[in-house]
């Protein structure tokens, strides 16, 4: 595979550029977003087009959109953004984020449920990676799993074993989501992908970042997987031990297994607006503007920057052929 699927339809993995690979342009509650007085939908999207300007005015191609099913996905928004900023490339995900157990969708059918039969997840997600997401024509280029603080409650090992097995249908690489620290859950997360026949070279383990522990790193990068170092911004640590870590893991010769990125988003309701807005470096643009700098100065290369925001995300999202 060489075609990478993006909004604005498949495109060469050589177009991608440099690359975020874990972010968000929304993060929503449908329900309440549609009765909050406080939603101005026109507001919003020019607020996000602007956001996609900044951008690529910093030299960002393309940026990777892991808002799945259980964080308000809404395709339409996000194609009528694209269409206003169609320089900038937008992937889209397909998948599940969950904490404890599946949306009320899924609960009462598939394997060891009430109505029992086949996964429904699996055909979800390889339609959404073949057909389209709806009726939009979109194409999903990546698939998204998660699991955090419970663990691998049996509604988090369902996902994760559907996105395991849509990838192996279609050769979409995965990406996942850990909670900070992410200890072990990203050993467990390799665990469950092993048991289903994924080679894990063809997965990211996300929010590597979330800890500052080589050790965890390393273990990890001894299975095959690449790391995610995407929470540039976010508060727990600070700039210098989060560059600490990646730095220490290039030197080791690692660059060629880590992505970088911020797991940021335009607008989230799950915190007050004036909490977001507070947290100065959580945005798109912290990686150009401060994180890449101060990684030079430590002493990375520009090849090895090269590496991690333009050849690794190429590698990952141009994905292989079906097992």
């Amino acid at each position: 595979m060489s075609q990478v699927n993006t909004v604005q339809g498949p495109i060469d993995g050589a177009a991608l550029g440099s690359t975020l690979m874990h972010e968000h342009i929304f993060v929503l509650s449908p329900e309440i977003e549609k009765t909050a007085d406080e939603w101005d939908e026109a507001a919003e999207q020019a607020r996000a087009v602007t956001k996609l300007r900044e951008l690529k005015e910093r030299g960002i191609d393309t940026l990777v959109d892991l808002t799945v099913i259980g964080l308000g996905r809404c395709i339409p928004r996000v194609k009528a953004i694209s269409d206003l900023v169609p320089d900038i490339n937008i992937v889209a995900a397909t998948g599940v984020y969950t904490y404890n157990d599946v949306p009320m969708y899924f609960h009462f059918r598939g394997p060891g449920t009430v109505l029992g039969g086949p996964e429904p997840m699996v055909d979800m997600f390889i339609r959404e990676i073949n057909e389209g997401i709806g009726d939009t024509g979109v194409r999903a280029g990546i698939l998204k799993c998660a699991s955090d603080r419970p663990g691998i409650t049996p509604g988090v090992e369902r996902v994760l074993r559907a996105v395991a097995q849509a990838h192996r249908a279609t050769g979409v690489s995965i990406t996942t989501h850990t909670p900070t620290p992410p200890e072990p859950w990203g050993q467990e997360q390799q665990r469950i992908f092993k048991e289903e026949g994924v080679d894990l070279t063809r997965v990211v383990i996300g929010h590597c970042g979330g800890t500052i522990n080589t050790d965890y790193h390393l273990a990890l990068l001894e299975n095959g997987s690449f790391l995610g170092f995407d929470h540039f911004g976010l508060h727990g640590f600070t700039i210098d031990e989060r560059v600490d870590a990646v730095v220490r893991l290039c030197q080791k010769g690692y660059a060629e297994r880590l992505v970088l990125s911020h797991d940021a988003m335009c607008a989230v309701d799950w915190f007050p607006r004036s909490m977001v807005d507070a947290a100065k470096d959580w945005r798109w643009t912290h990686i150009s503007n401060d994180v890449l700098p101060l990684m030079r100065k430590r002493g990375v290369s520009d090849s090895d920057i090269h590496t991690m925001m333009v050849k690794n995300p190429r590698t990952i999202l141009e994905g292989i052929d079906p097992y």
